[in-house]
């Protein structure tokens, strides 16, 4: 059995064919992740010592980054005693995933293509969670796919989940056809490491298409509840093809709130902002060496966002996303 040491000088055993990622959170250690499939690169890191192999392609890397050593902690497995170039995120020690019963509490469909859907956990044992994680639904025939909480945690306990339609997905069918209050479902969670980090930057820029806002609107949420004055000036863009996809507005009580709706299809009597969410932050001219960036959305958009925006003075590290990976 190999031990697996972080840059920090914390260690976990790590159990074969188990990847490292799944050893850390077995054992209570919370490693940067998101889709967990290899496709999203929020667990990228290196290994000075040691070698690993893989479970499965490593799609988010490319060739540069697996010829510099760069892997996936969601997608290898260590042969041998491994150190990462990571640390483990204490903001989440003793915030448990769990597998708990729900019931759908209401549902409403705020347009063609996206519904809203309230759930409600038993009284007895709540969930605990940071604003912008997100977790599994399992439905009743097993199937399981993954929503942000689109909420901060409630005092009545309920979470709120904000659902694309996918042409042909088994849960679409469930969720905008037959999901009805008082239906029985379960959920694990919370998952997922997309959260408000406590870094002394000047600007907070969020970058979100389509049901991207979700995990943005609980962490505002989070913001407004803590501190409505809060010192950062805070940047929402938020992308869509056509006015109709705005179906949200920001929360009008946060201090330095300045939102930026963005149509990429906008017709002729669309008067705001045009073209895609990370072109519009480079030509506001944002002092990007002093913010701090969470992206939350489609994959094409988190890599060009990422791309540009580093590109443009942006610290690698004060890049956060969690990237919408599409499954039916």
């Amino acid at each position: 059995m190999a031990r697996i040491t972080l840059a920090n000088g914390k260690s976990f055993e790590s159990q074969p064919d188990t990847s490292i990622l799944e050893n850390a959170l077995q054992q209570g250690l919370t490693l940067e992740y998101s889709c967990k499939t290899g496709r999203c690169g929020v667990c990228r890191t290196t290994a000075p010592e040691g070698a690993t192999r893989p479970l499965m392609p490593e799609e988010a890397l490319t060739i540069d980054e697996i010829a510099s050593g760069h892997i996936l902690t969601c997608c290898r497995v260590a042969e041998e005693n491994l150190t990462l170039a990571i640390e483990d995120l204490g903001e989440l020690a003793g915030i448990q995933i769990k597998t708990l019963p729900c019931r759908i509490d209401s549902v409403q469909q705020v347009k063609d293509d996206v519904t809203i859907i309230t759930l409600r956990l038993p009284p007895t044992t709540p969930l605990m969670f940071l604003p912008g994680q997100y977790v599994d639904i399992i439905s009743q025939t097993g199937r399981r796919r993954s929503y942000s909480i689109a909420n901060a945690p409630r005092a009545d306990g309920k979470i709120e989940l904000q659902i694309r339609h996918v042409p042909g997905g088994e849960l679409s069918q469930y969720w905008f056809e037959k999901a009805k209050p008082n239906d029985l479902l379960r959920l694990e969670g919370p998952q997922g490491t997309f959260f408000l980090r406590q870094k002394k930057v000047s600007h907070l820029v969020f970058l979100a298409t389509g049901t991207g806002i979700a995990p943005v609107k609980a962490i505002l949420e989070r913001i407004s509840e803590l501190s409505p004055t809060h010192p950062q000036q805070i940047h929402v863009y938020w992308g869509g093809r056509t006015e109709p996809d705005l179906y949200w507005q920001p929360p009008a009580d946060i201090q330095g709130l300045r939102y930026v709706p963005v149509l990429s299809r906008g017709d002729g009597l669309w008067s705001g902002r045009k073209g895609y969410v990370q072109d519009a932050v480079i030509e506001d001219r944002i002092d990007l060496l002093d913010a701090q960036v969470y992206a939350c959305g489609s994959e094409s958009m988190i890599k060009s966002a990422k791309d540009l925006l580093t590109q443009q003075g942006l610290p690698e590290s004060r890049f956060l996303s969690d990237a919408f990976v599409s499954s039916n």
